[in-house]
């Protein structure tokens, strides 16, 4: 028999980053973003967070410049840019642009984490 329902998109449910050292990250994410991270053995497990925007994680994909890389890029909300800017170098990290506002969007600066991995932070 089959199924006359339609299909449905496959939301995005979990991430991860691969890093050389986890610790140094570890203390970066939990810092910048008061994430709770554990231990679990092979792997640093990140509860998942509240409050983000409705109706949940969306994404994109668009061309990469020609000299830069490819991959995927965390997108996370925090409540002001500014001060979380002022704390990325204290922490290892690198501000990588100037915040700019997306038409009729938020506003979003780009990041790189110790490790030079990308996170672009998101004020809504």
């Amino acid at each position: 028999m089959g199924d006359d329902r339609p299909d449905w998109a496959r939301p995005v449910v979990h991430w991860d980053l691969l890093a050389r050292d986890p610790q140094v990250l570890r203390t970066f994410y939990e810092t910048l973003f008061h994430w709770k991270v554990e231990d679990g053995g092979f792997l640093l497990s990140i509860a998942p967070g509240l409050g983000g925007p409705e109706p949940g994680p969306a994404g994109h994909i668009m061309a990469a410049a020609p000299d830069a890389p490819t991959g995927f890029g965390l997108f996370i909300q925090v409540r002001s840019i500014a001060e979380t800017l002022a704390r990325v170098p204290d922490l290892g990290g690198t501000v990588a642009g100037q915040p700019f506002d997306v038409p009729n969007g938020p506003t979003i600066c780009p990041i790189l984490d110790p490790e030079g991995n990308r996170v672009t932070l998101v004020q809504q």
